[in-house]
């Protein structure tokens, strides 16, 4: 009689892996005729934009720019001044080969050094590099035993629970709304903010996602004043087109904000503040699937190999907002801060004693005028560590974003003291490995059992398994809990007892 073998396809995790890469920054910026002429660099900041993304064997390509912004005190008390230019990169990043059926790709990084100076009053030269982190994780279509029949086979189950990723898209999407300022602007040095995904409904094939974009500006009037705050709110609608979405689908839509433009108003009315973010959309398809993690036979011997399967799970989904602060003394007591960013590192997820924390390092620069009527630039650092509540410890990787809801910042007594609140949204994800039988065939008959012994007797230890027993005498485990009355569910013993093995 021929063992039977039923297979199926599960998609199990493969590849993961995180590298990095150096990107030049490298920038011939020259300052309009409507801007002040530079008097003193303070400082500059570079942050890419990947519009897009393509897995290869052995290789990741990514597309987009460097958003390059340079801030300068201008001449003859023109004060903080800011200028900015947009450039392209490819850049491809050499990866371990492994085989994948779907994927994903966080792409993060910070500022490895940045030098900046003016050449001339109306031209600047930036030259520096940007450490990209790029973290990868796919999945793979693999075959599996679900179950096997005949040839007097016994299979244990076990039950692999996961989540195949359904869909995964990466979208710059841009909305616009009015700004209104209590005096037309001399100068805009600066619109931050943050986003808010309010609904996301799932179709067939597509995702309609609505939500708003916070924006932050700060501005300078005509006058020669201090900078000041404008808030804006912008509602976006978007109906995505997503290849394998469907409505059972667990579903993540966090919106990055990348860019901010503004127009004037026309005679004297709102201006116009356009929104540019990434939408990150990522849906997965829950399973459970029974597969054989071990078999013998009553009949022949059996040859198999095990294999270990890798499941992703859903450890915990993330939207929580942590407070994080810094502080450090100033050159100049006197010193009067202007404005104050904030920027974010690489997320990672860390084990705190017994329970995974989610980090990332928080960098703030803040600008002040000292005594002498100079801006500079002071920067600082803290480290952001959020608790993952619920979230079960093991091989984990997050798929987060980082973003500051409010930076609030203090001099007092020549002590810089900043808080920001930062807002991580995103999912954690965990990998689990177990060994399941991977090939199985059958070999030469066993010998037949000794017809004068109908029973023996095993004196089996606590924790020792019921289906190893039974395969150490060949017989099923079924007639095992027969012949001791055992409950039928029983796999593990708990406390050591005295056995009766059934005969042939």
């Amino acid at each position: 009689m021929e063992l039977k073998v039923f297979r199926d396809i599960l998609y199990a995790g493969g590849g993961c892996c995180t590298v990095q890469a150096e990107l030049p920054v490298e920038a011939e910026i020259l300052i309009s005729d409507y801007l002040p002429q530079v008097f003193k660099i303070v400082k500059c900041f570079a942050r890419p934009v990947v519009l897009q993304k393509q897995l290869q064997p052995g290789r990741l390509n990514l597309d987009g720019y460097i958003r390059c912004t340079v801030y300068y005190q201008g001449e003859e008390g023109a004060g903080l001044c800011q200028t900015e230019q947009k450039l392209p990169f490819h850049k491809s990043l050499e990866l371990p080969e492994f085989s994948f059926s779907s994927w994903s790709a966080v792409v993060e990084g910070e500022t490895e050094y940045l030098n900046c100076r003016a050449v001339n009053p109306r031209r600047i030269e930036v030259r520096g590099a940007y450490e990209l982190t790029a973290s990868v994780s796919a999945q793979c279509s693999t075959e599996v035993i679900t179950g096997l029949a005949d040839c007097g086979i016994q299979q244990r189950l076990d039950l692999l629970q996961g989540v195949r990723r359904a869909a995964v898209l990466d979208k710059l999407i841009s909305a616009d709304g009015p700004i209104a300022f209590a005096q037309p602007p001399a100068a805009v040095l600066d619109v931050s903010g943050s986003a808010l995904v309010k609904e996301v409904k799932l179709l067939s094939g597509k995702a309609v996602v609505k939500g708003e974009i916070h924006a932050q500006c700060a501005w300078r009037a005509g006058d020669g004043g201090g900078l000041q705050s404008q808030d804006a709110v912008i509602p976006f609608n978007q109906i995505l087109d997503v290849e394998g979405l469907s409505e059972d689908c667990q579903c993540l839509c966090v919106a990055e904000p990348v860019g901010f433009t503004i127009a004037e108003g026309e005679q004297g009315g709102p201006g116009k503040l356009t929104a540019t973010a990434l939408l990150h959309l990522r849906a997965w398809r829950p399973y459970e699937l029974r597969c054989v993690a071990d078999a013998f036979s009553t009949q022949c011997e059996i040859l198999s190999e095990t294999a270990p399967l890798e499941a992703e799970q859903l450890a915990c989904m993330v939207d929580q907002s942590v407070a994080v602060t810094c502080s450090g003394p100033l050159p100049d007591e006197n010193t009067r801060l202007l404005a104050c960013f904030a920027s974010f590192g690489p997320v990672s997820v860390e084990m705190q004693g017994d329970a995974p924390v989610l980090t990332a390092k928080v960098q703030v620069t803040a600008f002040g005028q000292n005594s002498l009527d100079e801006i500079d630039s002071y920067d600082k650092s803290a480290e952001l560590t959020l608790p993952l509540a619920g979230c079960p410890a093991g091989e984990l990787y997050a798929e987060c974003w980082l973003s500051a809801e409010d930076v609030r910042a203090a001099c007092t007594g020549g002590t810089l003291e900043v808080t920001v609140s930062a807002r991580a949204q995103g999912a954690v994800l965990r990998r689990e490995s177990r060994p399941f039988v991977s090939e199985i065939q059958t070999g030469e008959p066993l010998a037949p059992a000794d017809p004068d012994i109908s029973l023996r007797i095993y004196y089996a230890q606590p924790g020792e398994e019921l289906f190893d027993i039974a395969r150490r005498f060949h017989v099923s485990p079924g007639q095992m809990l027969e012949a001791n009355g055992l409950e039928p569910d029983t796999r593990t013993l708990a406390a050591a007892c005295r056995l009766l093995v059934p005969g042939a």
